[in-house]
């Protein structure tokens, strides 16, 4: 299990899209894949769960991957939170 701190960087905060392009990117590893914020605990596979959050721009997330692709899985998901969900 590794786990690592991300934060929201685009403007618009995570809404609908970026859920989407979260839950369809985390549904491509076999590894359970969470999102952490304050008491909340939600399945990054779920977009329902993540657009949950209400993570808005500068929101401060820990990400929480495990099993046997977890490396990968952590670096996609980083990735994706860096390009700032791919939006201008």
């Amino acid at each position: 299990m590794i786990s690592k701190e991300l934060e929201v960087l685009n403007r618009a905060g995570i809404h609908a899209r970026p859920a989407a392009e979260i839950a369809k990117r985390a549904s491509s590893f076999s590894s359970d894949i969470s999102f952490v914020l304050d008491s909340m605990t939600v399945n990054a596979k779920s977009i329902m769960g993540v657009i949950t959050l209400g993570a808005t721009y500068r929101t401060k997330l820990t990400c929480i991957c495990s099993g046997p692709d977890e490396d990968d899985a952590m670096k996609a998901i980083s990735d994706l939170f860096a390009s700032r969900f791919e939006e201008k």
